[in-house]
């Protein structure tokens, strides 16, 4: 008989109760119970026993239709039991690992062979659960338990553990180490089954031999990087993005590395090498990663070894001249590198011309690449990698040297190679924009290789990226002209003052000679109106040219705009939502209440009126830290601490076009009487001066942002806790303003001059004119010093107030002086002394002013 034809053999079960469905005793006791009820049926009378027997039989035919009935819908089977699935039962009864099913009261139904070989037990031994066998061992009580409690649950869990215990009696005992594998998993039962609960199947397995040959594996892995940590030649791994995976004990030594500080930190290309260096290799294996998707004859370079000499950086600043083997694996995004390293007697016997070249070639600052006769780039140093963003030298003639900038640049660069292929020498430099997602500008040098008959080599091309300077040059002329622009609206402002002043002074005096009931006094009232509506256009002017009195005090942002936005709410309408949210531990700045609250009413206004029909305006404050404000700021602004308040609205928007002039005086985009165009302008003033900055962030269609940075104020802290800003309140004039004494008035303009001298003569004060100062000190000695009070313009002709100042406290060193001017107070302090003490007074001003502050002046 063959093989195929033999009997399924397998081996039997050392435990096996899942076939016990039925029990010969009960058939023993029913059959017992029969013959008792005959033998005492037999020994009564007939009549006694008949009923009984009756009964008897009644009842047997009953069981015996039940048992037809249940017969045929087949509850009950009759004859031969049914054989369990063999194949089944071969299966498990033959399976490597040990398996067993219980319940969870720890009842065994059923334990292969191989579960009972694993535990080394007795064939007349009772089997356990694993949960029994293994649970007496301390080392095991937190798996077991987790296992026996997935089992109580009807969860799957799988633990592994090793027997003996690591470092338990080992050498002593001299016992080999066994891992185990055991797993429990619920088994569900047919919905016909007469057992009742849920049983558990549990899997045992020796998994040895496994771990033996990990155990290996790792220990040759471990002798692998010993050596390679150990090697003479250092050796690292790094990812696409430039980040070092892995660097050995020997580079860590050159470099002066911490292995473990590597360890935790990943290091960087540019951390162990120069920038350029770093590009070079990151550019070289972007060349190779992208070549997998061309052609076998053009992917030759992939998996191929880079060779470049450049210096590595140490930690303590020094380099080190090395030569780099560079690799990138077929498929893998892990370039590896070897270093070699050249000491000191070794570069001296390698150091060739050749040598010499290639570092300096590497390390120049400057973007450097030869061209052959075609145009095409043949060979680039690190920093022209860096600069195109390419490494053109992996695949010498596959790059333009033309196609390198934008289509505007091309025909240039194009004549200007030609005639460097063809010898010519000083061609000039041209100014040329990079090609690539970012504008980007440049100047590109061209020098022929003179007397080389290699046309891969004929053309040598230095590279400068001037962008930063372009920009600078942009800000420097941006500044200059606002600075000019500046300058001319406070000198326009200056002598708009001048008139204001006589206009809105001639106009008191009419005042006074009119009543509210003459015809020409409303004419008189719309006059001077009018002039101080031109006053408020002059302070604008002055506030964008800087040039501005500023009465700063140490605030609270938070409060100051939660104050303001009452007021706001009134400026913007119903149709405009506003929302402030404000920094809970914002830093105080030291700026002047009104103008900063002009600033946001300003920006305010200009936003609502960028939204027609309704929007949303959000004003935030936010601490701004040195680091974030190099982000923010770029080169415009210092780092530092700053308080940034942002204005953001949902309005139009503005195109590049516009945010270039918005801070330019009497530019708007408003139809015509809707605005000055100094809003924006008066901001930009007040914030220069303050000694903030502004930027403007503005998409066409979805809003504009206004963010104003205002410098963190630090001394004064603890006073704004205790103290906070309240609003300037001016001095109270004097009700009476009649006065007597002898003033000393110093005004070039004569309008100004006739109109202060009238009032204050009129006031009860002896006026000594002058139209200069050098007239001034003249009157002064012909009075021989008699003089209570100097007024005194401060620009003037031959003779500036401050210098006056000078040149009478010499004379009379507690002479008294009010100060005229349109310009800012801190414009012309700067020229006097330290501690010197004056009075102000702002031109335009009116005749109460002028009087109320000459008497309180005489009065201190």
């Amino acid at each position: 008989m063959s093989d195929i034809d033999a009997p399924m053999r397998y081996a039997e079960p050392t435990t096996d109760r899942t076939s016990r469905d039925g029990s010969v005793a009960l058939v023993v006791l029913l059959a017992l119970a029969l013959a008792v009820a005959a033998v005492g049926l037999a020994v009564v009378s007939r009549e006694v026993a008949e009923p009984f027997v009756l009964a008897i039989l009644a009842a047997l035919a009953v069981v015996g239709v039940f048992c037809l009935f249940a017969g045929a819908v087949g509850i009950l089977h009759f004859g031969q039991r049914h054989e369990r699935n063999d194949l089944t039962k071969a299966f498990v009864d033959n399976l490597p690992h040990g398996a067993l099913i219980g319940d969870s009261s720890g009842r065994v139904f059923y334990a292969n062979r191989a579960y009972r070989e694993l535990l080394g037990l007795d064939a007349e031994a009772p089997v356990p659960a694993p949960d029994r066998a293994f649970g007496g061992n301390p080392y095991l009580a937190e798996p077991i338990f987790r296992l026996a409690r997935a089992a109580q649950q009807g969860r799957t869990l799988k633990e592994e553990f090793r027997l003996p215990p690591p470092g338990e009696l080992e050498d002593e005992t001299n016992i080999e180490p066994r891992w185990f594998r055991i797993s429990v998993q619920p088994m569900p039962l047919d919905t016909g089954s007469s057992r009742k609960g849920q049983l558990t199947v549990w899997q045992v397995d020796e998994v040895t031999q496994a771990h033996i040959r990990e155990e290996t594996s790792f220990a040759k892995v471990q002798a692998a990087i010993d050596y390679l940590d150990n090697a003479p030649a250092g050796f690292f791994t790094a990812d696409s993005s430039g980040r070092i995976e892995y660097l050995n004990a020997t580079l860590a030594q050159w470099l002066k590395l911490d292995l473990t500080e590597t360890a935790a930190k990943r290091p960087q290309l540019s951390d162990i090498m120069s920038k350029d260096s770093a590009s070079l290799l990151a550019s070289a294996g972007r060349g190779d990663s992208q070549a997998a998707g061309r052609s076998p004859s053009q992917s030759a370079a992939q998996g191929g070894v880079r060779r470049f000499d450049i210096d590595l950086l140490r930690t303590d600043g020094t380099t080190m001249p090395v030569r780099v083997l560079h690799r990138l694996p077929r498929g893998n995004q892990l370039a590896h590198v070897l270093i070699l390293s050249r000491g000191p007697g070794e570069a001296e016997e390698a150091g060739t011309a050749e040598l010499r070249f290639t570092r300096i070639f590497q390390s120049s600052p400057f973007a450097i690449a030869t061209v052959d006769g075609g145009g095409a780039v043949s060979g680039t140093n690190a920093a022209f990698s860096r600069l195109f963003a390419t490494d053109a030298s992996a695949e010498p003639g596959k790059t333009q040297l033309e196609n390198l900038v934008d289509e505007g640049s091309r025909q240039a660069v194009r004549k200007a190679l030609d005639a460097a292929i063809a010898g010519q020498g000083m061609i000039d430099a041209i100014d040329v924009t990079f090609a690539g997602p970012e504008p980007r500008s440049g100047r590109l040098y061209l020098s022929s290789i003179a007397g080389k008959e290699d046309k891969s080599e004929a053309v040598i091309a230095y590279a400068l990226d001037t962008t930063e300077q372009r920009e600078l040059e942009a800000q420097f002329a941006q500044s200059q002209k606002m600075q000019a622009v500046g300058q001319l609206a406070g000198g326009i402002a200056h002598d708009f003052n001048n008139m204001l002043t006589a206009i809105i002074g001639f106009s008191d005096f009419l005042l006074l000679n009119h009543r509210p009931t003459d015809p020409a006094f409303q004419d008189i009232m719309n006059i001077k109106q009018n002039a101080n509506r031109a006053a408020g256009l002059v302070r604008q002017l002055l506030a964008f040219s800087r040039q501005q009195t500023l009465r700063p005090q140490v605030l609270q942002l938070g409060d100051v705009l939660s104050d303001l936005s009452i007021l706001l709410d009134r400026l913007l309408g119903e149709n405009v939502e506003l929302s402030l949210d404000s920094a809970g531990d914002l830093w105080t700045v030291k700026a002047d209440l009104h103008q900063f609250e002009q600033v946001i009413i300003n920006l305010a206004v200009n936003a609502r009126d960028a939204m027609p029909d309704g929007g949303k305006l959000a004003i935030r404050t936010e601490n701004v830290g040195e680091t974030k404000s190099r982000e923010v700021g770029g080169s415009h602004m210092p780092p530092g601490e700053y308080v940034m308040i942002e204005v953001q609205d949902t309005g139009t928007g503005m195109t590049e076009e516009v945010k270039q002039k918005i801070f330019e005086p009497f530019f708007s985009t408003k139809e015509i009487g809707r605005g000055t165009g100094l809003g924006l302008s008066t901001v930009y003033g007040i914030i220069k001066q303050t000694g903030g900055y502004v930027y403007v962030d503005s998409n066409l269609g979805k809003g504009t942002a206004m963010r104003v940075f205002l410098p963190r104020y630090v001394e004064g802290a603890a006073e704004v806790d205790q103290e906070p800003a309240k609003l300037d309140r001016k001095a109270e004039k004097p009700k009476d303003l009649t006065g007597r004494g002898t003033l000393l008035l110093v005004e070039d303009e004569d309008a100004v001059r006739s109109f202060a001298a009238r009032a204050l003569g009129t006031r009860g004060y002896e006026v000594l004119e002058a139209s200069t100062g050098a007239e001034a000190l003249e009157v002064f000695e012909e009075h021989d010093g008699k003089v209570d009070l100097v007024v005194s313009d401060v620009v003037m002709p031959e003779m500036d107030g401050p210098t006056l100042l000078k040149e009478l406290r010499q004379r009379n060193p507690g002479i008294k002086i009010i100060f005229m001017s349109g310009y800012a107070e801190d414009a012309f302090k700067r020229n006097l002394d330290e501690n010197e003490e004056f009075g102000f007074l702002q031109k335009p001003f009116d005749l109460k002013t002028l009087a109320a502050t000459v008497k309180s002046a005489l009065e201190d």
